[in-house]
């Protein structure tokens, strides 16, 4: 039985985009064919889940029984990827959760795959959550991700600080989320499809779609752009199916 694949998405701070990145992450382990399931931690209402609603389910990622939704499935569930969009502010706490249940330790020994895609804000506070994060990443890949949401500057005013946080962890690597057309955000968000099915043209359930053309462009190429870091990290080895080629929806 493979190894089963933890990715927690997140950050304590509020509107840096974590949702955003949880979808491109699931549109291309879809392409690449890797099952892959979803929890949504913005409980009750859910924004992940009005995207991805048949693979996402909504849990409140402070009770036990929802962490025993997550944790005590991992085996069993068939998806070999498990992604966890953590709401804002919940990060930190997310994290001492799975130290004290043993979800750590258990990546250390290396029984789970477990990677941190910490998305970050243009902020001092953001330095702060780097060196709180530290603390739980040993036995984790962990990713520092620059999410360019709107046009704000990542810490250029002063490289060495963010430097002196940044080398706090042992083996972090850098992510660099493009910005997206707001005009063509904005078609997603109402037409409520994955960035996939929307550049295909596609309705919720794969019925023909009337997108703008120039839009669907802007989506595309942002989305190669994404999918091209993703490649850059070898996120697809993190299952053990370092698949290239043609991918679905990239034909």
């Amino acid at each position: 039985m493979a190894k089963p694949v933890v990715i927690v998405v997140g950050a304590d701070k509020g509107g840096v985009g974590k949702t955003t990145v949880s979808r491109t992450l699931l549109d291309y382990f879809s392409a690449n064919n890797v099952p892959t399931r979803a929890f949504d931690t913005e409980s009750p209402r859910g924004t992940l889940k009005r995207f991805h609603p048949d693979i996402t389910e909504i849990v409140d990622m402070t009770t036990t029984s929802d962490q025993m939704k997550i944790f005590d499935t991992l085996n069993a569930a068939s998806p070999s990827v498990t992604v966890i969009d953590v709401r804002a502010g919940l990060l930190s706490p997310a994290l001492a959760s799975l130290r004290d249940i043993g979800f750590l330790d258990a990546a250390k020994s290396g029984q789970i795959t477990f990677a941190v895609f910490h998305i970050l804000g243009p902020s001092i506070a953001s330095l702060d959550e780097i060196a709180e994060t530290a603390n739980f990443m040993q036995g984790a890949k962990y990713f520092l991700v620059k999410n360019f949401i709107n046009d704000t500057q990542f810490f250029q005013w002063d490289q060495a600080t963010y430097n002196s946080y940044f080398h706090r962890i042992k083996d972090a690597t850098e992510l660099t989320i493009p910005k997206l057309n707001e005009m063509a955000y904005e078609q997603v968000e109402v037409a409520s499809v994955p960035f996939l099915k929307f550049v295909a043209n596609k309705g919720v359930h794969d019925e023909a779609e009337n997108y703008s053309f120039v839009l669907r462009g802007y989506v595309r190429h942002w989305l190669a752009n994404v999918w091209s870091e993703f490649d850059r990290i070898k996120l697809t080895d993190l299952v053990g199916s370092g698949k290239s080629g043609v991918r679905g929806g990239e034909k």
